[in-house]
């Protein structure tokens, strides 16, 4: 297969062999939105078994960034709905950085069906040329 095949395709996002079994609290110096994203998706990649220790940076960096996007929109509303260009560029920058890192994480559509349905145990019994 050549490199050209390739690009574009991302891996499948496989069960890891050393998946955290319960999830970590949140750091304790998240912000309450930063926070109440780690409550919401570290239970979901758990039980995926897709996490494990050493990405819970990556997971992290999302919780803030997306914790930073709704910081950013509830005080836009608190001032009266205005819209300050700064702010925007910071929230939108931080929105594409919490997308990209979802992707990674298997936490968007594409990236779930990606994944597919876990593996069952093959069952030869049906295979007449199985070694019994």
């Amino acid at each position: 297969m050549s490199a050209k095949h390739l690009r574009g395709v991302k891996p499948a996002i496989r069960p890891d062999q050393e998946p955290l079994t319960r999830a970590p609290k949140a750091p304790a110096w998240f912000s309450t939105y930063a926070r109440e994203e780690w409550k919401r998706v570290l239970p979901v990649l758990v039980a995926r078994r897709v996490i494990c220790a050493a990405d819970l940076a990556q997971v992290e960096t999302y919780c803030l960034m997306n914790g930073l996007v709704k910081q950013v929109e509830v005080e836009r509303q608190l001032a009266g709905g205005q819209i300050d260009p700064k702010m925007f560029g910071v929230q939108n920058r931080a929105a594409q950085t919490a997308r990209q890192i979802a992707a990674t994480l298997g936490l968007d559509p594409v990236s779930r069906a990606r994944m597919g349905q876990p593996a069952e145990d093959d069952d030869d019994t049906d295979n007449p040329l199985a070694v019994v």
